[in-house]
């Protein structure tokens, strides 16, 4: 083999060592940042049973039923709307492309094509304004571990477009974090809101002050709030576990490379020390004969 190609060989094979190196470093970093997302994660699932709790004993009390208030009632009018969630980044494995998919064949079962988006991150804005589609508004750089105060302009915005009537309704769909190797796109309905009918009312009594309209007045926009923050820290949770499998499947995949190629270099040293032998021994071989 020319000397030319092994070293093209060994090239390669630091080449796959420092990739294998950064993808090693950015699942260290992954699983980190997952760790801090997944206990946040389960901390606001904790936070939203409870308050759901709290709004269907609201919604028991005399004068709290679900007419009181506009975020609770149908809008005849508007259009429908979704709240795409996505990574910023990439190198996610198929997590963006599955939400995507499952974005595009949401709204086009339930919706068809009359139906705007509000995007939070870059990967699903870069797919709704290729695709053409009607983009009303987009929140992208979602800081890691993001506080209520960074979710609060996303929620006055539906808000806002929901009681002026320009959404009749609006859906979430992002990541649902499941597990470290499962994540599922889910679709969920934002406003007007909903309580479950399942969740049980506190068998106690209690005299609310001010009234349970005026509480709703106050709780249902942060309730509101607290969906949307909970959300994307599923959809965070799942983009860190989706980029930490991917970065060990590099990682590993770099290591059986560089396993391969260096079988093939050594074949190919191999090769080229049985040549330069060959080599010496046949001139060793004309010099004894031309004695």
């Amino acid at each position: 083999m020319p000397a030319g190609q092994t070293r093209e060989i060994k090239r390669r094979i630091g080449s796959v060592k420092n990739i294998g190196k950064v993808t090693r470093a950015m699942e260290a970093v992954s699983a980190s940042k997952m760790r801090r997302a997944q206990q946040a994660t389960l901390r606001s699932r904790a936070y939203a049973t409870r308050a759901a709790e709290v709004m269907a004993h609201l919604r028991a009390q005399p004068g709290g039923g679900t007419k009181v208030h506009p975020l609770l009632q149908e809008h005849p009018t508007g259009r429908p709307a979704i709240v795409l969630i996505t990574p910023d980044r990439g190198l996610t494995g198929g997590l963006v492309l599955n939400i995507i998919r499952y974005a595009v064949a949401q709204a086009r079962e339930r919706f068809g094509d009359e139906v705007a988006f509000v995007a939070i991150g870059k990967k699903g804005r870069d797919f709704l304004a290729r695709s053409k589609s009607d983009l009303v508004a987009e929140f992208i750089d979602m800081p890691d571990g993001p506080s209520i105060l960074d979710v609060t302009p996303i929620a006055r915005l539906v808000l806002d477009g929901f009681l002026g009537a320009e959404f009749s309704g609006i859906h979430l769909i992002n990541a649902e974090f499941k597990s470290v190797v499962k994540q599922e796109p889910t679709i969920s309905q934002l406003l007007p809101l909903e309580i479950p009918d399942e969740v049980e009312v506190a068998a106690a009594d209690f005299e609310y002050e001010p009234s349970p309209e005026a509480l709703l007045d106050e709780i249902l926009p942060r309730l509101v709030e607290m969906r949307l923050y909970q959300a994307i820290l599923e959809a965070q949770a799942s983009e860190h576990s989706a980029r930490m499998v991917a970065m060990s499947n590099a990682t590993r995949a770099a290591n059986e490379l560089v396993d391969d190629l260096t079988l093939t270099f050594n074949k190919a040293r191999q090769s080229d020390i049985t040549g330069e032998i060959l080599d010496i021994a046949g001139g060793a071989e004309a010099l004894r004969n031309s004695g």
